[in-house]
């Protein structure tokens, strides 16, 4: 059974850049998707050819601090339903080859030791690995070639203790 489970961006948080300005407070790019692989961050589908999307900065941070990097992601221009968080690695992240993996700590800093790129189906084994360390309490996948934010990574909690 697995002790992780993959987060997708927020439908408020998605929902917001739809309506307004991304974390440089710029309006997103709209585009038409050509189907050549733009994952989008809130459902964690790749965008269909033919449809809009935005291209926008991200900051997976709350608040801007030395490790709070941001970044171009991609999402679906129009509604789509967030991914339910699963212990299960999204099949779209398996189409890929390698992502980068960081641990950070309750202090939102990168555990030093605990980035390094994953083969895509090792992700949830890796995962595993880093919560080894007490001092991970999340983790941050990205692209494994453009850095790039793809989602966020928990602990799962088993069902008693929700």
């Amino acid at each position: 059974m697995s002790v992780i489970r993959f987060i997708a961006l927020s439908t408020d948080q998605v929902n917001a850049y739809r309506r307004g300005s991304d974390a440089n407070n710029q309006l997103p790019e709209r585009h038409i998707s050509d189907g050549a692989g733009n994952p989008c961050r809130h459902c964690l589908t790749d965008i269909a050819t033919g449809v809009p999307f935005l291209i926008l900065a991200h900051r997976p941070f709350d608040s801007d601090q030395a490790y709070a990097e941001r970044g171009p992601i991609f999402l679906h221009a129009g509604s789509c339903p967030r991914y339910i968080a699963t212990t299960q690695v999204p099949p779209m992240f398996l189409k890929r080859r390698q992502f980068l993996m960081r641990g950070y700590n309750a202090d939102h800093r990168i555990v030093y030791g605990s980035g390094g790129v994953v083969l895509a189906d090792q992700l949830e084994a890796e995962a595993v690995k880093r919560f080894a360390d007490p001092n991970i309490e999340y983790i941050h996948l990205r692209s494994g070639t453009y850095n790039c934010y793809q989602c966020r990574i928990e602990r799962d909690v088993p069902q008693s203790d929700r």
